[in-house]
């Protein structure tokens, strides 16, 4: 299976950017994994909120492929524990889905078309979070995931 963490926008923090890069070279090690930031929509002091989410949703659903599996880390999403998340992966990694697309919206979140094309969502916490560290600690739960599932000493419990 592929992963692919689906971001709208760059990151201007080197901190976080590096925090990414580094686990997603752990996540490699398990599968292919890629982070893809989408750029992000322009002149958004004259648009809506519902205007901008709109162009971030159509800059989102072309990067997505028919057979894609697609969460969406929102805010009204699943909550899980870690080994429950891994367990969560695990079951699609065995089942078919080849490409899971996990998705980080814009700051006002995601377009009715997105909402409708997903097939998931699941939520980090309860608590607000930017959406530039949101990446870093995402794709640590990916890594931890792989560690769980591979009996590594990393997650303790």
């Amino acid at each position: 299976m592929n992963i692919e963490l689906l971001v709208v926008g760059k990151t201007d923090s080197k901190e976080v950017e590096a925090l990414v890069e580094l686990y997603a070279r752990r996540v490699n090690r398990y599968c292919r994994f890629a982070v893809t930031a989408l750029p992000d929509v322009r002149n958004t002091r004259s648009l809506t909120q519902n205007q901008q989410r709109t162009a971030e949703g159509e800059a989102i659903l072309r990067q997505l492929a028919a057979g894609d599996h697609v969460v969406l880390l929102d805010e009204r999403g699943d909550e899980m524990r870690s080994v429950e998340f891994a367990y969560w992966l695990q079951k699609r990694m065995l089942g078919s889905v080849r490409r899971l697309v996990l998705v980080i919206g814009g700051p006002y979140g995601f377009s009715d078309a997105v909402y409708a094309r997903a097939d998931g969502r699941l939520s980090l916490s309860r608590m607000t979070f930017s959406h530039q560290i949101v990446r870093a600690i995402f794709a640590e739960q990916i890594y931890r995931a792989f560690a769980i599932l591979n009996h590594e000493p990393y997650h303790h419990e």
